[in-house]
């Protein structure tokens, strides 16, 4: 497979200034696959040491973190010699052993020729003020699930995968019938790379939602064996809950909808848990569209979706009929699938923080709003051809931004006041927008 975060990888490679690297994203989002991946084909060593129920690790980071103590120690659990000009070390599962992570400050302020690289699937919760973290002696790498056009290269379809993100919109409506047809079928399997490889090997749609089931049991099993006990009910009860919150016209979460008489402070700890494991995603109402968006967030409303489109479509009992063909009955669930198809690939392909607006006392809200190339630009988000737009138009009448975007399966068409993206470049198109902001 081919993950575009190995060109971040081959940047910090060769960055002077380069720290200890630290990797974060959920289970089985391909952490440990892209650092090995990384070691095989670019260092002439690569010394791989998993923290996960390893006694000899905990005891060598239990000690002093002297650098030439700590090298000879991994020299000896692994096996190699390491040479800092093409050796690189991996620490996989290192939130297992938290004074590994205070180490990486040493390796940054007394040996930085050694190149380092942390990961972990838990990352997340052990990253708070009042930890050891080395924070600012670290480099950072959000890893997520592959996002369409990772999926298009893992398809064999580099030539089609190409064509998005440039200007040759005409080439691409040529073809658009091919894209939705790729785009329908990442619907279902998403963008896990287990599920990916499956559909890869088998062409076997049962055999894609088998292991996006098992992904499902995986993850309420780590609720269980890690979240604090007292946190597990809700959070289930949270991660449950979600298609059915985002199936609502209003697709806010509301807490109320979880259990009766339910408040914010009953399931804020859960929230706060599944965020920090990655496992969801949190888009905050702003109050007025203004830069910067995120002091005018209103952390208390937001949506919540899912890590994966193909784990909410699982959870939703959708098949591939469905997603393909669809139906009347599946009308209404079309948007919020295609709302979590879109908030992933300005997450993972585009690296944006998406927001939505809707203003107090008014049925109108903006899908989705970002900060793009020093500008505020609106995101309508149509799950089929349907072109209307009025409350786009609306919010781009009132306040005026320097582009609306309405993204849908329509080809790409430019007017005045709005550029209609096709929903399978969306991603693409805000990637080349902020490649060309910061070149």
């Amino acid at each position: 497979m081919k993950r575009y975060a190995m060109t971040r990888l081959e940047a910090w490679k060769t960055n002077p200034r380069r720290k200890p690297l630290v990797i974060h994203g959920a289970r089985q989002v391909g952490k440990t696959w892209l650092m090995k991946e990384f070691g095989r084909t670019h260092y002439t060593k690569t010394v791989y040491l998993n923290f996960e129920h390893n006694d000899s690790l905990k005891k060598l980071f239990d000690g002093d973190f002297g650098i030439p103590r700590l090298i000879n120690g991994l020299q000896v659990e692994s096996g190699t010699i390491i040479t800092p000009e093409d050796t690189l070390i991996l620490f996989d599962e290192v939130q297992e052993v938290p004074a590994a992570l205070t180490a990486l400050k040493y390796f940054c302020e007394n040996a930085s020729e050694y190149q380092v690289i942390a990961a972990g699937s838990l990352l997340g919760l052990t990253v708070h003020p009042g930890t050891s973290f080395p924070v600012g002696k670290v480099d950072f790498l959000n890893l997520y699930p592959m996002h369409f056009r990772e999926f298009l290269d893992a398809c064999g379809m580099e030539e089609l995968c190409a064509m998005l993100g440039t200007a040759d919109t005409d080439m691409m409506n040529v073809f658009s019938s091919r894209f939705i047809q790729q785009l329908k079928t990442y619907y279902f399997t998403g963008g896990m790379p287990e599920a990916v490889q499956t559909w890869l090997d088998t062409g076997d749609c049962e055999a894609v939602r088998e292991v996006q089931k098992n992904l499902e049991i995986y993850y309420q099993s780590d609720f269980s064996k890690h979240a604090p006990e007292m946190t597990v009910r809700r959070i289930l009860q949270v991660w449950n809950g979600i298609p059915a919150q985002l199936a609502k016209e209003n697709r806010r979460f509301v807490f109320g909808q979880i259990r009766e008489g339910a408040r914010a402070k009953d399931f804020e700890l859960a929230l706060q848990w599944m965020h920090d494991a990655g496992l969801v995603y949190l888009v905050p109402r702003v109050s007025k569209p203004r830069l910067p968006l995120s002091a005018y967030a209103k952390p208390s409303q937001f949506k919540l979706f899912m890590l994966d489109v193909g784990l909410m479509a699982a959870m939703s009992g959708l098949d591939r009929r469905t997603l393909l063909a669809g139906n009347r009955f599946f009308e209404e669930f079309k948007g919020a699938l295609t709302e979590q198809y879109v908030l992933q690939q300005l997450i993972a392909d585009s690296g944006l923080q998406a927001y939505y607006f809707s203003e107090e006392r008014s049925d109108g809200e903006i899908d989705f709003l970002v900060q793009a190339g020093g500008h505020l630009l609106p995101v309508e988000v149509k799950a089929a051809e349907n072109l209307q737009a009025k409350s786009l138009r609306a919010f781009h009448a009132k306040y005026g931004p320097a582009l609306s975007v309405r993204t849908s399966l329509s080809p790409y068409r430019e007017q005045e006041w709005m550029v209609n993206v096709p929903l399978y470049d969306i991603g693409a198109w805000f990637a080349g927008r902020r490649r060309a902001a910061t070149a």
